[in-house]
C-alpha cells in the first residue's frame, strides 16, 4: 500500500531534485529601479533575458543610449534584438565599445577583423558548444561579455540558452554556500579545446594560456553581486581538496546550471543579435539542426581578473 509520504518522496537522492519555489531576483536586493527612455524591454522571463525594441544597431550609439544599454544588460544579463539585418561588421565592432575593448577567442577562426569570430556549422562542420559554459574562463581575465549576430540560421533548431548564475548561487543550500566560501577552482582549456591538438601545438599555446584559478564564488566586477563561477568544460578541479572530494563537489556545482527555472531560450532569426553578460551567465548552443547550416558572427568583450 502506498502512503501519502512515500508517494511524494523523490525517487532518487539527487541534489538537483529540490522542490518548491526558487528565489529568482532580477537584481540584487535594494538595487535602484531603472527608468528607460530610449529603449523598450519585453522580458522573456522574470529575471533573465529581455528583447529590446526601439534601437537600430546599424546606427551609431550615442552616450545616452549607451548608458541605457549598459544598465539593461546588468539588469537582464542577456539582451535580444530582432530585425537588425542592416547591421554591418563595423557597426558590430562599434557596439562592443559600449562595454569595453574587443577580445578574440584564441581558438575560433577570425573574420575580416581580428576580433570577429565567424562560426559556420553545417553538414561538414559540427557544432560542439552544446554544453553549459562561460566563455574564456580559462583566461586570467575572462571575457566580460559578447555580441553575437545571426547571419544564416536553420529553418528549425539552433536555439541558444543562457542560465543566470546569480540565481544559481542564490538558491544553493546554505550549508553548501558555507562549504564553498573562500574556495578557488582551477580552469583549463586543454581538456576541451586541446582534444583536437597535437602535444606540440598544446605546448605552444600553453605558453600564453597557462592554467588559471578563479574564486568559486565571485563578485561581479560591475554589480558586486555574488554568483557561482564554475562550468563543465573548463573548470577541472577545486583547488586544495582531495581528488575524490573535489570531483564530487564540482559535479554538484556545475550541474546547477541545468535547472530550467534559471534559464532563458532564444530562437534565432536572420539579423537577430544577442548581447550577454559572460560573468553573470553561462550559455548553451543547442546542436539540433544537422545537416542544416548556421552562421554566426561574434565579438567578445574583454574582461578583468575576478575576485
Amino acid at each position: 500500500m502506498t502512503t501519502a509520504s512515500t508517494a511524494t518522496a523523490p525517487l532518487v537522492n539527487n541534489p538537483l531534485m529540490h522542490y518548491g519555489p526558487r528565489m529568482l531576483q532580477r537584481s540584487a536586493a535594494g538595487a535602484e529601479e531603472i527608468e528607460y527612455r530610449r529603449i523598450s524591454l519585453c522580458p522573456l522571463t522574470t529575471h533573465i533575458g529581455a528583447e529590446v525594441t526601439g534601437v537600430d544597431l546599424a546606427s551609431p550609439v550615442d552616450d545616452e543610449l549607451a548608458r541605457e544599454l549598459r544598465a539593461a544588460l546588468l539588469e537582464w544579463k542577456v539582451l535580444f534584438f530582432r530585425g537588425q539585418e542592416a547591421m554591418t561588421p563595423s557597426a558590430h565592432r562599434a557596439l562592443v565599445d559600449v562595454w569595453g575593448a574587443p577580445e578574440a577567442n584564441p581558438f575560433f577562426p577570425q573574420g575580416d577583423s581580428i576580433e570577429v569570430s565567424r562560426l559556420a556549422k553545417d553538414e561538414t562542420t559540427f557544432g560542439h558548444e552544446n554544453i553549459w559554459h562561460s566563455d574564456h574562463s580559462f583566461m586570467a581575465a575572462p571575457a566580460l561579455g559578447a555580441v553575437l549576430r545571426a547571419v544564416e540560421v536553420p529553418s528549425a533548431g539552433g536555439d541558444t540558452m543562457w542560465t543566470d548564475m546569480y540565481a544559481v548561487y542564490d538558491n544553493l543550500p546554505e550549508g553548501l554556500k558555507e562549504r564553498i566560501e573562500g574556495l578557488s577552482a582551477v580552469h583549463d582549456w586543454v581538456p576541451s579545446w586541446g582534444t583536437t591538438m597535437t602535444p606540440a601545438r598544446i605546448a605552444v599555446l600553453r605558453q600564453r594560456l597557462p592554467i588559471v584559478e578563479h574564486p568559486v564564488v565571485v563578485r561581479h566586477p560591475r554589480t558586486g553581486r555574488r554568483l557561482l563561477y564554475v562550468n563543465e568544460p573548463f573548470t577541472i578541479r577545486i583547488a586544495g581538496l582531495p581528488e575524490d572530494e573535489s570531483r564530487a563537489l564540482l559535479c554538484e556545482l556545475v550541474l546547477q546550471a541545468r535547472i530550467p527555472e534559471y534559464q532563458v531560450r532564444f530562437r534565432w532569426q536572420p539579423g537577430s543579435v544577442a548581447i550577454w553578460d559572460n560573468i553573470a551567465t553561462q550559455h548553451y548552443a543547442i546542436n539540433d539542426y544537422f545537416p542544416q547550416r548556421r552562421v554566426m558572427e561574434r565579438i567578445s568583450i574583454a574582461g578583468v581578473p575576478l575576485s
